[in-house]
């Protein structure tokens, strides 16, 4: 997915988690509800991670320099994390708490109907910005399931808000079923359980986002497309008798490095061997844009198993 269609998506939810938490926060003083007030933390909190995420797009964009040879791409992974963490810390973390102690100190909610209309306003607005996301994430499944598009993708930007709004209309829901379960059945402590019904849901949403930036902050490799794409570039060379290796690591979204070991004709000269280098090189960024950075070792199919081997033996002894 391109960067802007991500951008979009990051701001349609900040304006709107923005003007949602001021609106809940009101209604939750006015009224007392725990369930409203874990709901305006859950907005401010989304509001805060939108702009973490809008932060690391652009620190990724910074140009490599001598500490950071291969650029900043990689930032965009570390905000992504730390957003799973808030989401879990502050968002989670705080409604447990109002929630529990809504429960050991139940009190009535005073004008629930405040709470009810603000609850569904605060659902339409998440619903246009979760449409957005969804619209914007369908584009890049290409017929496969939702959680595959998640875990294939590069981009954390987009199934973060997407998962970040999901999770803001299940505590919606919640909220209003709390608040009608306790106005109906005489039971305030129903608020507090809804609060914390907000806080695992908020927990679980957390825990999924964690693992899934955490593998792409430990690095990632491309897609299989990509990689055949390569390997059928590099294959094609009448110079390149053996592919050795091919090592990809997404260092963004759309910043790939790749390391190749091919093996050469032993009778291809130097000049040769590096126009053929040049040719590869120029043939696999056009067909793969996302590919950055290029480095192609030259090596013997034989001194390369022996090197893998070795490797492998020391592996064995450090274990």
């Amino acid at each position: 997915m391109a960067a802007h269609g991500s951008k979009k998506v990051i701001y349609a939810a900040l304006a709107g988690n923005g003007l949602i938490s001021i609106t809940k926060f009101a209604a939750a003083a006015f009224t007392g509800s725990s369930a409203m007030m874990s709901e305006g933390i859950h907005s401010l909190v989304d509001t805060g991670n939108q702009g973490l995420l809008l932060y690391g797009m652009k620190r990724a964009k910074q140009p490599a320099d001598k500490q950071h040879p291969f650029g900043y791409g990689a930032e965009l992974y570390f905000w992504s994390f730390v957003v799973a963490i808030l989401i879990f810390a502050v968002g989670s973390g705080v409604s447990i708490y109002e929630g529990v102690q809504k429960v050991i100190h139940p009190h009535p909610v005073s004008n629930p109907m405040v709470n009810y209309i603000v609850l569904a306003l605060a659902f339409a607005f998440e619903s246009v910005a979760w449409w957005i996301a969804l619209k914007e994430f369908n584009q890049t499944r290409g017929g496969r399931s939702l959680f595959q598009t998640v875990r294939d993708s590069k981009d954390p930007t987009l199934f973060t808000v997407l998962f970040e709004d999901s999770a803001a209309m299940l505590g919606l829901m919640v909220a209003a079923i709390g608040l009608a379960a306790a106005q109906v059945l005489g039971l305030p402590w129903l608020d507090g359980a809804a609060s914390i019904a907000i806080g695992l849901i908020l927990a679980a949403t957390a825990a999924f986002l964690a693992f899934e930036t955490k593998g792409l902050l430990i690095g990632e490799g491309a897609s299989p497309e990509i990689i055949s794409s390569i390997r059928q570039i590099v294959e094609a060379s009448p110079t390149v008798t053996a592919v050795n290796e091919i090592r990809t690591l997404h260092r963004g979204p759309h910043d790939i490095l790749l390391a190749l070991s091919l093996d050469f004709e032993d009778q291809v000269k130097a000049g040769a061997i590096e126009d053929a280098i040049y040719s590869m090189e120029q043939t696999i960024k056009r067909q793969n844009p996302d590919v950055t950075r290029l480095f192609i070792e030259v090596q013997a199919s034989r001194h390369h198993e022996e090197m893998i081997k070795a490797e492998e033996e020391q592996r064995m002894l450090d274990a």
